[in-house]
């Protein structure tokens, strides 16, 4: 692959030209969208590597074209807002993200954030196909091939993080895992005491196939040392 190509989801000029011309440097082909309606538009017109979204832009905001998005990829997504406080953060990555850089941040970082998200995606592809194809727990029936979970035969909407904690815990049933491997495991990043995105990302899964969230069956807290899938 000669160059990846980069969705920038930025309405602000200045900010926009100075990321496009530093990444082009760095050999990355970037596409820049300026509001909601045209990040959308050029999204499904083409193909992408990674997404770089700014929440506050006219027409549609970040948030929305966020969820747009995940509904039919899992492309790494990575959020740039002058919004920096933690109801912000746990809403973008409990949606879909995979990294949050706040406003004013130096183009290192996010080239760093990017090579790190894009590290991990091409992790993810290589990885040969796992056995057995079919994962299955109670209601939920997970398939390792098509990346599709049903729960009673209906199909269960999950970001790419979601499923993977999942799956990590339906096959290793018998094990408890710390935060810190979930996110190890998962991310396939280094830990840096982060509870805020495994705890996130818990959240929305057992919001999404408990029958209720606060008396969980599938996904377990073991107090004091992490989560395990309960024995259903």
């Amino acid at each position: 692959m000669d160059k990846y190509r980069v969705l920038l989801v930025e309405d602000d000029v200045e900010i926009s030209e100075m990321l496009k011309n530093y990444l082009s440097t760095e050999n990355y082909e970037v596409v820049c969208a300026y509001d909601g309606e045209e990040a959308c538009s050029k999204f499904f017109a083409s193909q992408f590597h990674l997404v770089l979204l700014d929440l506050m832009i006219p027409k549609i905001n970040g948030m929305d074209v966020m969820q747009r998005i995940r509904r039919d990829s899992y492309v790494p997504i990575i959020i740039l807002s002058a919004k920096d406080s933690e109801s912000d953060k746990t809403l973008g990555l409990g949606l879909g993200a995979d990294d949050y850089v706040t406003k004013p941040f130096s183009v290192v970082e996010v080239l760093a954030r990017m090579k790190a998200a894009l590290r991990r995606t091409q992790l993810y592809d290589n990885r040969p196909a796992p056995l057995p194809e079919i994962l299955k727990a109670g209601e939920l029936v997970m398939n390792l091939s098509d990346y599709t979970l049903a729960k009673n035969g209906n199909i269960v909407d999950l970001t790419a993080k979601e499923f993977e904690i999942l799956k990590l815990l339906l096959q290793n049933p018998k094990k408890v895992y710390t935060k810190e491997q979930i996110y190890s495991l998962v991310w396939n990043d280094a830990y840096y005491g982060d509870e805020n995105a495994v705890n996130v990302h818990i959240s929305r899964l057992r919001n999404k196939i408990e029958g209720d969230s606060r008396n969980p069956r599938y996904v377990l807290t073991v107090w004091g040392i992490g989560y395990k899938m309960g024995d259903v």
